[in-house]
């Protein structure tokens, strides 16, 4: 049930997880919007309001503790113990992404290439920290109030990439796979305080956020976009409504009762094809 349940959401600014905010207050769930840029989540829980909902904004920082720790006493405050912790921010840096898809000749001498020896410790150090640490953090802040009171729902986001490594992403790839290992992890050492823990894996989603990565500027599909279809096979991006069944299933305690330490897979079946 999760009407009456306060949901608390990191990244609420960003196209999914602003979707997973709305959804979650149509089901009747007092909504909690935390993102580093506030007046995005803010317009997202106006939103929510003006459709009769119940949700606050506030400003969070997930790869500091005591912003986390300051917003959840906020929360705990304004809209009661959090019930439901969705670990929603996250994202990739341009310096640890290659040009390539495959090593070529250029990698070693090119300067206009961006190699994989060329990729910056830093950068990589960042996307694990905006993915990995930022929901360990954020857990460590809002988990404590649900252990005290004998349970409560985790849902980390990962991607299909963390079952298998999409080309020129190591860095996001290899996040991705760390917060699935850690959300089985978090799923175990959890088990006895009633806390379940889940993960989604979105495959491509076509929104605003990335047209520019599937689609040219004549709005036609890219080169890498066609691969992408190839391997899926259901033929199609997802849309962010496609993810809100699995949603619902997951942070819902009636519905979902014994799953804890999954990583389920929304991706048209790209995970599973082999592409042959």
């Amino acid at each position: 049930m999760i009407k009456g349940q306060v949901a608390v959401i990191t990244g609420a600014g960003g196209v999914l997880c602003s979707g997973f905010a709305i959804k979650l207050a149509e089901l009747g769930a007092r909504v909690a919007l935390l993102d580093l840029n506030v007046d995005a989540a803010q317009q997202v829980a106006d939103r929510i309001k003006s459709l009769g909902g119940d949700a606050r904004a506030y400003a969070a920082n997930v790869l500091d503790k005591s912003s986390l720790e300051r917003v959840c006493a906020d929360v705990t405050r304004d809209l009661g113990v959090c019930n439901i912790l969705i670990n929603g921010a996250g994202g990739n840096h341009p310096m640890g992404t290659t040009s390539g898809e495959v090593y070529s000749t250029a990698d070693v001498d090119d300067p206009d290439m961006r190699s994989f020896f060329d990729l910056e410790a830093d950068a990589i150090d960042k996307v694990f920290k905006l993915n990995f640490t930022g929901a360990m953090l954020t857990t460590q802040a809002f988990a404590r109030d649900m252990a005290r009171q004998g349970g409560g729902v985790v849902l980390n986001v990962s991607s299909m990439n963390a079952f298998r490594p999409l080309t020129k992403i190591p860095a996001y790839s290899a996040a991705k796979a760390a917060v699935s290992n850690f959300t089985q992890w978090l799923a175990v050492h959890f088990a006895p305080a009633g806390i379940r823990v889940n993960a989604l894996a979105p495959g491509f989603f076509a929104t605003n956020q990335n047209k520019s990565l599937l689609f040219d500027e004549k709005g036609e599909l890219t080169a890498r976009s066609n691969k992408i279809l190839a391997h899926t096979p259901m033929g199609r991006f997802g849309t962010p409504d496609d993810l809100y069944g699995a949603l619902e299933f997951l942070t819902d305690d009636q519905k979902s009762a014994f799953v804890t330490g999954i990583v389920l897979p929304v991706d048209g079946g790209f995970s599973a094809y082999s592409g042959v």
